[in-house]
């Protein structure tokens, strides 16, 4: 089963994300050394970088009872938001049909 979340956030503290980032990086024993160096520029130098390394899937379903997450992947990028504007509206169809989301298909 394939669950797809999209979230628009409003990030309002740049440099408090990027030090939390930078907390889970250091706090992280399975990170070998030849990345961590990388994965920390990344995180400094683009906020996006920092929420997507924060934003675990895992974390989203590990709870759920009778489910294992098998797969997952996931992206952050910046955009210009206007809730107003129809590009934005959350149930606009995707070009997927009824039966296929709701996994008849």
């Amino acid at each position: 089963m394939r669950l797809r979340v999209e979230l628009v956030v409003e990030v309002q503290d740049e440099d408090g994300l990027a030090k939390a980032a930078l907390r889970r990086l250091a706090a992280d024993p399975e990170l070998p050394e030849a990345e961590r160096g990388q994965a920390e520029s990344a995180v400094t130098e683009d906020t996006a970088e920092a929420l997507a390394y924060l934003v675990d899937p895992f974390d989203l379903v590990s709870e759920v009872p009778g489910v294992e997450l098998q797969q997952a992947s996931w992206s952050s990028e910046r955009i210009d938001y206007d809730p107003d504007s129809p590009e934005w509206d959350m149930d606009e169809d995707d070009g997927q049909d009824d039966e296929e989301e709701d996994g008849i298909g």
